[in-house]
């Protein structure tokens, strides 16, 4: 009785010695993972003071996957579309990450459209649609017709991009049919400085295999829309993944920003926060979005 009396203790014992293990790896990966937010914080920040373009230092993360948001809302305050406008976002992920909720809390209306389901059920009023749509070049202008005769729309303020894919080729069809709005963000593949050109070949079923085959180079990009009258403006600092251009009607206001391509661009530095503030919370969208 005594023996097993004893084993049982030793059995209690090691599953407590197991658990204050795990407890302490779990501990010590969390703050690894907090140096390495605060670390990424300053270089970040560094980076953006740094730039040749003064733009850069008004990014910020929000809803963003890095500093997109806070470029944005600096771009919204000079073109005075802060409260109110119309947005349209293709490749949302699951919708807890991307760059027009920060558009939402403002005020704007929109939709998204993405292959994937949300990590929520989305709302469908008079503020947000969600389209559940494989994007491709041949689709995407009726997919914007069923957005628009949702909101009762002829046209769009600002239009975000980021499929990993065939971007070049489904901003093209857009600015085809003149579906051209105010504000463009767009990614582009960084690996290619300016002057390089490049785009991926065309292929509606391209799925990103996350590796550097995707979209198109930051030149041309700049060289399709600069032919429908748009500016280039920002390249985000943080990672080098999203551009940004306006109209070209709205240049006087960005008198700040660099002519010279090269000093717009950034170059790839995909390194992303690993715990930034408070985690996500889906309830906190849902009402954003309703």
């Amino acid at each position: 009785m005594t023996s097993f009396k004893n084993f049982t203790n030793r059995l209690k014992k090691n599953k407590l010695k197991k658990r204050e293990r795990k407890n302490s790896i779990l501990s010590i990966k969390n703050n690894i993972e907090e140096l390495n937010d605060l670390l990424l914080q300053n270089f970040s920040k560094k980076t953006q003071d740094s730039h040749p373009n003064p733009l850069n230092a008004f990014g910020k993360k929000c809803f963003s996957q890095s500093d997109e948001d806070g470029i944005t809302f600096e771009i919204l305050r000079r073109i005075k579309k802060i409260n109110s406008g119309f947005f349209a976002e293709l490749g949302v992920g699951d919708g807890t990450e991307n760059n027009t909720l920060l558009l939402s809390s403002l005020g704007w209306k929109g939709f998204w459209v993405g292959g994937n389901n949300l990590a929520f059920k989305p709302p469908k009023n008079e503020k947000f649609l969600f389209l559940k749509k494989w994007i491709t070049a041949e689709n995407i202008v009726e997919i914007f017709l069923e957005g628009f005769s949702h909101f009762k729309l002829k046209n769009i303020d600002l239009i975000s991009i980021d499929l990993d894919g065939n971007d070049f080729y489904i901003l093209e069809a857009l600015l085809k049919s003149k579906i051209q709005p105010s504000v463009l963000i767009l990614e582009y593949n960084a690996k290619f400085p300016p002057p390089i050109k490049f785009k991926i070949d065309y292929n509606p079923n391209h799925k990103w295999e996350e590796d550097d085959y995707f979209g198109s180079s930051l030149t041309t990009l700049n060289d399709l829309l600069t032919s429908y009258d748009y500016k280039l403006v920002c390249c985000n600092s943080h990672t080098g993944a999203n551009c940004f251009f306006i109209k070209k009607k709205f240049s006087k206001l960005f008198k700040d920003v660099p002519s010279d391509i090269e000093k717009i661009y950034s170059e790839p530095r995909y390194i992303l926060y690993k715990r930034f503030v408070h985690k996500k919370s889906i309830k906190l969208i849902q009402q954003i979005l309703s």
